[in-house]
């Protein structure tokens, strides 16, 4: 008979969830698990076994269930072990009553918009902005049950308006802009200047977002390490758009953009940072950015005689297991889809442009299940112009901007 094992502040949300809401939970919160102990139990009308106590039934009212998750965690079937405790699969001859379970990721999304009387799990909140996206999750959620699952579910009020729309709260983006957005006068693009009546927007957000989040048993500890960098160089680079590297003109924003940072994150007094981090944490986890930095990686680890794992775009190795490794994962390939509860320590040798990257990324060791009471956080950074301009960006919970950061001229003195 399936078993679910659930924590007390899970359970607590499950009672507090229901149709069209959000469960804002952090990373390792166990969000997964949660959402389909409500689904099952909510929505299917099915009874759980839960922490061994009460008696598990199939369901009286059996739908099928989509699953839509990041592309990553599709491939490393994270969600088909979070099934198994519910008699569940996406193996429909196994599922129990014959339910239906597809797991795919937000990029198939439009495959699904046709979908009627299913329930929908939405995980990680992808429907910000105006795109593909946005626009089918508001088609399946008018004809389907639906729960969305972030571990940030919103910095601004603009990042609700579809999940308000699809809750009925407003007929259209249109209607929501004339009620709640002040835009600034006198320019030739729409930009927000402020919000009106926020009561009524605090009302909805209130209504619909379900907080969990799970007692802390350990700590967090964040390290700044400040790192020297070229202003020479640097000075070369912005100046005289010229890149050093091969020697010719620079003729594009983000080459320009990358040359900047390439000028801090090479510089030796971080690589010899770097070094001494890694002979303090002989068991630690690396985020990185760009490929040359890999390389930069690589050869500090190997000469120190470090066990190396990767997780990128071309290597996915598992994480290593003996006394003294070091794992190397590129941010766009490593994110999010794999935990390690091996280490207490995590080095940021570049900071990712996104905030909830960044968010992501340091999720990976802070699970539930750690044996560590405190996790260390070390970021190496610079005062480079760029560097402290993506630093200030993040502190603001935002994506880092190449195109406002070239147009800011105060942003350039050295």
């Amino acid at each position: 008979m399936p078993n679910v094992e659930l924590y007390d502040y899970q359970i607590d949300a499950i009672k507090r969830m229901k149709n069209g809401c959000i469960l804002d939970g952090g990373v390792g919160s166990g969000k997964s698990r949660t959402s389909l102990a409500y689904v099952y139990a909510k929505e299917l009308n099915g009874k759980l076994k839960i922490n061994g106590h009460g008696e598990w039934t199939k369901p009286k009212s059996p739908k099928d269930i989509y699953i839509i998750t990041t592309a990553m965690k599709r491939d490393t079937r994270e969600w088909d072990d979070e099934l198994i405790p519910f008699g569940l699969s996406s193996d429909q001859k196994t599922s129990v009553s014959n339910i239906k379970v597809i797991i795919d990721s937000w990029n198939n999304i439009k495959k699904y918009e046709k979908i009627f009387g299913a329930v929908f799990i939405f995980d990680e909140d992808k429907v910000v902005g105006t795109g593909t996206w946005a626009k089918t999750f508001l088609k399946i959620t008018r004809k389907n049950r639906w729960i969305l699952l972030s571990a940030s579910p919103g910095d601004t009020w603009t990042d609700y308006i579809y999940v308000f729309i699809a809750n009925g709260f407003y007929r259209n983006k249109t209607e929501f802009n004339s009620k709640h957005i002040i835009y600034k006068p006198y320019l030739k693009y729409p930009c927000i200047d402020h919000y009106i009546r926020i009561n009524e927007l605090e009302k909805h957000r209130k209504d619909i977002l379900v907080h969990m989040y799970p007692p802390k048993k350990n700590r967090k500890e964040y390290h700044n390490i400040i790192c020297n960098y070229n202003k020479t160089n640097y000075k070369i680079i912005w100046k005289e758009r010229w890149d050093i590297y091969d020697n010719k003109p620079i003729d594009e924003m983000g080459k320009l953009c990358y040359l900047l940072r390439r000028v801090s994150n090479e510089d030796p007094d971080r690589i010899e940072k770097f070094k001494e981090l890694l002979l303090d944490h002989p068991r630690t986890i690396v985020f990185y950015n760009f490929s040359p930095e890999l390389k930069i990686l690589r050869d500090v680890a190997t000469k120190l005689g470090y066990e190396i794992g990767e997780r990128n775009g071309e290597i996915h190795t598992s994480v290593p297991t003996g006394k003294k490794w070091v794992y190397l994962v590129q941010y766009n390939s490593g994110a999010e889809g794999w935990n390690c509860i091996t280490t207490d320590c995590m080095i940021f040798y570049s900071l990712n442009y996104s905030y909830k990257t960044m968010i992501q990324a340091l999720g990976r060791i802070d699970r539930l299940n750690t044996k560590f009471t405190v996790l260390h956080y070390y970021f190496l950074k610079s005062k480079s112009p760029i560097d402290i301009a993506i630093e200030r960006a993040l502190s603001q919970k935002k994506r880092f901007n190449e195109k406002v950061f070239l147009t800011q001229k105060g942003d350039m003195d050295y």
